[in-house]
């Protein structure tokens, strides 16, 4: 049975709701001149935050850097180049913190796209995140996660288009980005297929797959194939999250059942405490916790396990 440890890092994406006034970004509109060296005094700030609560882990806004790739926008690409200074002792800061900062590639970012257009801009927005993370000197367990993309009616000539993106990548980028299987396309057995083309690491999602598993591989043995992807002095990393149960109602008012897709606002602690006692012994990781409580549904998470699964925490 695998314990929830000191060493074990929890973490949330993006948005602050714990206290009030701390903004994961600069979301002003390109008229405004928004701008990176604003997002990074935010990040300071979260950053605090972050120690102050005792949390370790956190996947910051894709959009860290404002219009960083937009083709219309060409004066925002220097953003990093200008912003040398503060994103190095941001990452210090970090490291210092022990912090495990992260990002998430947003939805457009597809490698597999026929479309040329959309593909470039995929690779400009992937070189970004990558390069924000290497100037701020993060070790290689600070990722870019990515998925597989658009299934195009070609299950298996959709993943081998993925590895042809994934080749074009420069060197820097591919060494940041990780692959995580999603919750109606591509399962962990397509992931592994392109790890084992590429190298890629994996991320293992709990509620994708208990949403598409077409194979009936026991959640046990699904993590255990995404965690030996990971080399041996890394900490691998997983996505915990539990289904929005309420009832939801259109337009007209007319109730109807939730999509098992969306993330709860809070984890269900039970759910949570049976996965991690349901595992055999393997090699520790970190858990990314989806819930639209953010950093609230951490802590509540944390104050679940001590009450509830006492035995489970050391």
């Amino acid at each position: 049975m695998l314990c929830y440890n000191a060493a074990m890092k929890f973490g949330f994406a993006q948005h602050i709701l714990g206290r009030a006034g701390l903004r994961s970004h600069d979301s002003r509109r390109w008229q405004n001149n928004p701008h990176l060296s604003v997002s990074l005094a935010y990040l300071r700030d979260i950053l605090i935050y972050l120690d102050s609560q005792d949390i370790r882990m956190y996947r910051m806004a894709a959009d860290l850097a404002p219009y960083l790739t937009h083709p219309g926008h060409p004066r925002f690409h220097r953003q990093i180049e200008e912003c040398e200074a503060e994103l190095a002792a941001v990452g210090e800061l970090a490291r210092r913190l022990g912090m495990r900062l992260s990002f998430h590639a947003p939805a457009y970012v597809l490698l597999n796209t026929p479309d040329p257009q959309r593909r470039l801009r995929s690779v400009r927005m992937l070189d970004g995140l990558a390069a924000i993370l290497d100037a701020m000197g993060l070790g290689d367990e600070a990722v870019v996660v990515v998925h597989i993309g658009g299934h195009y009616h070609a299950h298996q000539a959709a993943r081998a288009e993925f590895v042809r993106g994934w080749e074009s990548l420069a060197e820097p980028t591919r060494r940041r980005l990780v692959l995580e299987h999603d919750d109606r396309r591509f399962d962990v057995l397509d992931i592994l297929w392109v790890h084992r083309r590429t190298g890629v690491r994996l991320i293992f999602d709990f509620l994708h797959h208990q949403l598409y598993n077409p194979h009936g591989i026991p959640v046990a043995d699904a993590l255990a194939m995404c965690l030996a992807t990971w080399p041996p002095h890394q900490t691998p990393k997983i996505h915990f999250s539990t289904p929005t149960t309420e009832m939801v109602r259109d337009r007209k008012g007319n109730p109807h059942p939730p999509r098992l897709n969306r993330h709860s606002h809070y984890i269900n602690p039970f759910t949570f405490i049976d996965f991690l006692r349901s595992l055999p012994p393997m090699r520790d990781f970190d858990i990314m916790i989806e819930a639209r409580a953010r950093d609230l549904a951490l802590l509540q998470l944390r104050r679940h396990l001590a009450r509830f699964a006492p035995d489970l925490v050391e």
